[in-house]
């Protein structure tokens, strides 16, 4: 007999989208995935500072990716950016809901409309 054990990896890409980076998750996003998640953001934080998250393939969400999500969040605003989040579905990512985050984060029912929104922002004049 033989006994195994497998580790569900996540799967990312980045996307520039106009004036922001889109990047796609596929998988799990836990302690084992979120350092891959980290370095994801922290480099797509060298070219834009409008970041969205698309959690549609993501199949669960813990705790230290949401760290993870609110480190960058926090840094996304300190220097007039945002991460915003689009796709997330409850049944896999309800750790933002439990947690308040559902309704401090910017989300988007999909990604085209985040890009919209992003862009509708970014071409209004400042007050």
């Amino acid at each position: 007999m033989r006994l195994g054990c497998g580790v569900e990896q996540a799967w990312l890409s980045a996307q520039s989208r106009g004036d922001c980076t889109v990047i796609t998750i596929r998988g799990d996003l836990d302690v084992v995935t979120s350092p891959q998640l980290d370095e994801c953001l922290t480099a797509a934080e060298q070219t834009h500072n409008r970041l969205i998250l698309d959690l549609a393939e993501v199949d669960f969400l813990d705790t230290s990716a949401l760290a993870v999500i609110v480190g960058h969040w926090k840094q996304a605003e300190a220097v007039g950016g945002i991460l915003a989040l689009a796709g997330a579905r409850y049944r896999y990512t309800k750790t933002l809901w439990i947690t308040g985050l559902a309704d401090k984060l910017v989300m988007y029912d999909t990604v085209d409309e985040g890009v919209l929104a992003l862009k509708k922002a970014a071409d209004q004049p400042r007050q």
